[in-house]
């Protein structure tokens, strides 16, 4: 699990509820602390990427390349632009608009806007989480905070003001939009170009209304961090422990799986009979090749005929491209981390081409020859 922050006081949030951090440096430089969860057997690692989406975006992009996370999580504060969200609550995106996207024309400038959805499964996670399991900080005489789900716009200037140019934009286009940031338009990118979920946790810290001030930032950015951070670690906790016991499903050699290109996934007991549809039957159906780096360049050329017949679009591929590398370089390091790394991303790849049932064989063979080795 990966966590980024922009301020240092989003980054002490989090890492205050983190256990035994250890730093881990980047080759390039980038200094990572890697922490325990106490609700999790999992690890977290945390960077500080500083302000704007285009510095986010690269060390996102980087994050995910060093640990192949099972979800990537930016965590901070933000404006509210809307009076439903009180300060100190928290507002997860469901997705975020890049909301600088535009033309400049003689009748104006006209919007051309980029969006990308907030991962399926770590949605609903995080709205069971709002429901039922979550308790942000409590301060006497101050309403207890509640977490939102919806639009975030992210752009590259502090936004405080319900009547400049920026605010009228915003509330012209993108008026569905509950805050307003500086970095989850980089971290959702890096998160699409990489296959890696992507959740966007902020606690809303002013109005961005013209009312912000240095006062009120000392007293509320360190609540509304504090906020984010609590539910993003405990969406953390609970991500990990489903993905633990998913995990030892997959391992169970009772159950096999079919994939049907009509009808999606479907269980089966062992010893059943399918028929008229293409499938392909869990890890005792094939047997593992040891020859790991064969198999791997088998698939990428694979994906590279399927690309040329049509039936993976250039984006996927390009994701696809990326997940094989980071499999490659994890399966160089020939380490048990270097396998689980290896193991992730294919369960990534599989994510990606899900519908394409002559690669998900192959990512079948690779994760099973894999888990042989462990």
């Amino acid at each position: 699990m990966v966590i980024l922050t922009a301020l240092n006081l989003e980054y002490d949030a989090v890492r205050r509820k983190l256990t035994n951090p250890r730093v881990h440096l980047h080759k390039r430089g980038t200094r990572f602390e890697i922490g325990d969860l106490p609700g999790a057997a999992g690890r977290v690692a945390l960077a500080l990427t500083g302000k704007g989406n285009q510095a986010a975006g690269v060390l996102a992009e980087r994050a995910v390349d060093e640990f192949s996370p099972a979800a990537l999580l930016f965590v901070g504060v933000a404006g509210a632009l809307w009076d439903t969200t009180q300060l100190g609550d928290v507002v997860m995106a469901t997705h975020v608009y890049a909301y600088h996207g535009g033309t400049s024309e003689d009748d104006g400038l006209k919007a051309r806007p980029r969006t990308w959805e907030a991962d399926h499964g770590l949605l609903q996670l995080a709205s069971y989480l709002g429901r039922s399991g979550w308790t942000g900080e409590i301060s006497p005489g101050v309403t207890t905070p509640k977490v939102h789900f919806g639009p975030i716009a992210a752009g590259e200037i502090v936004q405080n003001s319900r009547i400049s140019h920026e605010a009228v934009w915003i509330r012209n286009h993108y008026n569905d939009a509950l805050a307003i940031e500086m970095e989850g338009a980089g971290v959702a990118q890096a998160g699409h170009l990489s296959g890696s979920p992507v959740a966007i946790v902020r606690g809303i810290s002013d109005r961005a209304d013209g009312t912000k001030n240095t006062d009120d930032d000392g007293s509320w950015q360190p609540r509304a961090a504090a906020n984010a951070a609590t539910f993003a670690i405990r969406l953390a906790e609970e991500l990990l422990n489903q993905q633990g016991e998913i995990s030892m499903d997959e391992d169970n050699p009772r159950a096999n799986y079919v994939v049907n290109s009509s009808a999606g996934t479907t269980g089966i007991q062992a010893g059943g009979n399918v028929s008229g549809s293409n499938v392909w039957i869990g890890a005792q159906s094939h047997t593992p090749s040891t020859d790991l780096v064969a198999e791997l360049s088998a698939l990428r050329d694979q994906l590279t005929r399927e690309r040329s017949a049509g039936t993976i679009d250039d984006e996927t591929y390009e994701a696809a491209q990326t997940e094989l590398d980071i499999a490659r370089k994890a399966l160089a390091e020939k380490t048990p981390e270097g396998n689980s790394k290896f193991v992730l991303a294919l369960k990534r790849l599989r994510g990606l081409v899900a519908d394409v049932a002559s690669v998900m064989t192959q990512i079948a063979t690779l994760i099973t020859a894999v888990k042989g080795l462990s």
